[in-house]
């Protein structure tokens, strides 16, 4: 797709490979990234592109599969210009949209704020927490998030807050608009940092040694139904470690969706859909993606 883009100060590159932003490794490539150098540079050029053109906005790719198609109109990838974080008092802090998880929970630990030790053991960034309302073990974003400032398809900046995020099980109401995070603001509680990174110890360990995290996976491939664990359903049906083409689903943690090297996105996805449908007739259960898969087939 040729497109007519408007001039950037931040990098712009046509017809680039999306497999490498991913964890997955898979995926064709975007008719053009766009890295931002900051917040007035994504502004102007969001005001300036044609309303016609598609835009989607990427952190790290942790919970991506991008067909093998790849993907139409410009993908942004928020980087360098988003990854502040500012300590506001002793209960709250403010971190940019393209700061890791694990770094947010640590900044917050070492000053002083507990609540955000569960984002120790999410592996994507802090967009995509607040877009997605992450979470594990028994913590979500929802809890803890007191207000984040979000971009509009024309470069318009708002402020977010209370029941303007929609929150409910991994879902927001800004997905639906097509809003973009640019930061947020996070508020927990006082306690002594070492306390805290303790906790912080216990929740990386346990990530260890339950999760394929050197892998190449996506994390939880499928939401959790009400009342039921997904992995259990995947186990059940008799997925756990089978391979289909390339990719299965994860010896250790059956809802991980892995790559095992040589894995086409239609691989994964098919597999995933394989499952889903063995589940339902064995069940009558529907497991929900977790994993955002977009592109063309």
């Amino acid at each position: 797709m040729s497109l007519d883009l408007p001039p950037v100060r931040g990098k712009l590159i046509r017809d680039e490979a999306l497999a490498p932003f991913t964890w997955l490794r898979v995926g064709g490539p975007a008719d053009a990234v766009f890295l931002p150098s900051d917040e007035g540079d994504l502004s102007e050029f969001l005001a300036a592109l044609d309303p016609a053109v598609p835009v989607l906005t990427i952190g790290v790719g942790s919970n991506l599969l991008v067909r093998d198609g790849g993907v139409e109109g410009v993908v942004i990838r928020l980087g360098r210009g988003f990854n502040t974080v500012e300590i506001l008092d002793a209960t709250s802090l403010r971190a940019g949209a393209a700061v890791p998880d694990a770094i947010l929970a640590r900044r917050a630990a070492d000053a002083g704020i507990t609540g955000l030790e569960f984002y120790a053991g999410i592996p994507g960034t802090v967009g995509g927490a607040v877009i997605m309302n992450a979470g594990c073990y028994g913590s979500e974003t929802m809890q803890v998030i007191r207000s984040a400032r979000v971009m509009d398809r024309q470069g318009q900046v708002h402020d977010i807050s209370g029941e303007g995020f929609g929150y409910s099980y991994r879902h927001s109401a800004l997905q639906d608009a097509g809003l973009i995070v640019l930061d947020g603001v996070f508020e927990g509680a006082a306690e002594a940092p070492e306390a805290i990174h303790d906790r912080m110890t216990q929740i990386t360990a346990r990530r260890e040694t339950t999760q394929p995290i050197r892998d190449k996976t996506g994390g939880s491939t499928f939401k959790n139904p009400p009342g039921h664990s997904s992995w259990k359903l995947v186990d059940q049906a008799g997925w756990r470690g089978k391979l289909h083409g390339g990719a299965m689903f994860s010896p250790l943690h059956a809802n991980f969706l892995i790559n095992t090297g040589e894995a086409t996105a239609a691989d994964l996805e098919d597999l995933g859909e394989q499952v889903r449908a063995d589940v339902m007739s064995q069940t009558g259960i529907l497991l929900e993606w977790e994993i955002k898969r977009i592109g063309r087939r």
